[in-house]
């Protein structure tokens, strides 16, 4: 089978390969991968950035058809469509395991990254830690919502927003055009995009937005959000910058919520006395459970939450890592393993 790997010494960091799957294990299922979405965690695991894992089968956001199951497996059946997702397994025991906080297990093995992932024509996966994809979802889409869709909806959970509230999204790409999504018509807010793209901004304003601020031309999005509004309720910063974590932290009113899921290398500032003298909390977000994951795809099944995906064929992987690196993407790139004629 053909699968991308992690290789430093090809193009983007990435190079297809032939490769031949062991034969399963007691609990494991195998998977013939449909789709798998490129996300911006692929480009840091991909350039070494958590650490070297040269060979490592790259992509959490597969989506496939089982097509075979180990004798044990009772959790799924071939046929059926399920994901493959960056929570790929956990320990199952430990505290954050038994309290709906699976995905910071100290044991945890994510696809893509610890493990091979779904960016292979076939993929071995835990069956109780895969998730069935509803019926009515398109799989392509699905891919999307399998990592920045999961992402994004439980960013907004944690920021605790409720119906008519403000929230901020800070970067729209292919997390932050989701996070507007679920804010919108899942959570009921009203949303404000920052981004300094003018096309993303566009996007976020037909996603539902109702206020984009582009802070190269209008002006700092904190100040224009304390003016205006009397601030945020809550803010989610989906972009990879020092600057964004920084307005999104002033954006917010007292009691206010940052909700910080971008991953950039930098350090943000923290006026202390504001954090506590206003009661602003700032805390981090990491993907979603297989219970989240389970209530996104179901809302993208209703048709509430549509990620925008362009189908790219494999032999153009290492392009779109590139395009990535540049910034030039909108919405989300998918390899398409389905299509014969991209193999």
């Amino acid at each position: 089978m053909k699968a991308v790997i992690v290789n430093s010494s090809s193009k983007a960091n990435v190079e297809i390969v032939e490769k031949e799957l062991r034969p399963l294990n007691s609990g494991e299922a195998l998977v013939d991968i449909e789709y798998c979405g490129v996300c911006h965690t692929d480009l840091h695991v991909a350039a070494g950035d958590f650490g070297d894992v040269q060979g490592r089968v790259l992509g959490h956001e597969g989506i496939g058809i089982v097509s075979q199951i180990a004798d044990d497996v009772t959790s799924l059946h071939i046929g059926d469509r399920v994901s493959v997702a960056w929570m790929f397994h956990a320990c199952g025991r430990c505290e954050y395991c038994t309290t709906g906080r699976e995905t910071f297990c100290r044991h945890v093995q994510n696809a893509g990254y610890s493990v091979d992932g779904g960016m292979a024509e076939q993929t071995i996966v835990v069956a109780d830690y895969t998730v069935k994809v509803p019926d009515g979802l398109d799989p392509a889409q699905a891919s999307s919502i399998t990592c920045a869709g999961v992402t994004t909806y439980k960013a907004i959970k944690v920021a605790d927003v409720k119906p008519g509230q403000t929230v901020v999204i800070y970067g729209c790409g292919g997390l932050g055009n989701l996070a507007i999504q679920y804010a919108k018509h899942v959570f009921n807010a009203h949303v404000v995009a920052v981004d300094i793209n003018d096309d993303k901004l566009q996007l976020a304003k037909e996603s539902g937005a109702d206020l984009t601020i582009n802070p190269l031309t209008d002006g700092a999005a904190d100040k224009i959000i304390q003016e205006e509004l009397g601030g945020a309720h809550a803010a989610v910063v989906t972009a990879v910058s020092k600057v964004a974590f920084n307005s999104a932290v002033d954006s917010v009113r007292a009691c206010g919520k940052v909700v910080a899921v971008g991953l950039p290398s930098e350090t943000m500032d923290l006026n202390i006395p504001r954090l506590v003298l206003d009661g602003i909390e700032v805390v981090g977000s990491l993907v979603g459970t297989r219970k989240d994951l389970e209530e996104a795809f179901q809302f993208g099944a209703e048709g509430k939450v549509v990620p925008v995906v362009q189908k790219r064929c494999l032999h153009e992987v290492q392009d779109v890592f590139e395009e990535m690196e540049q910034g030039k993407i909108q919405g989300r790139m998918v390899i398409d393993f389905k299509n014969a004629e991209c193999k």
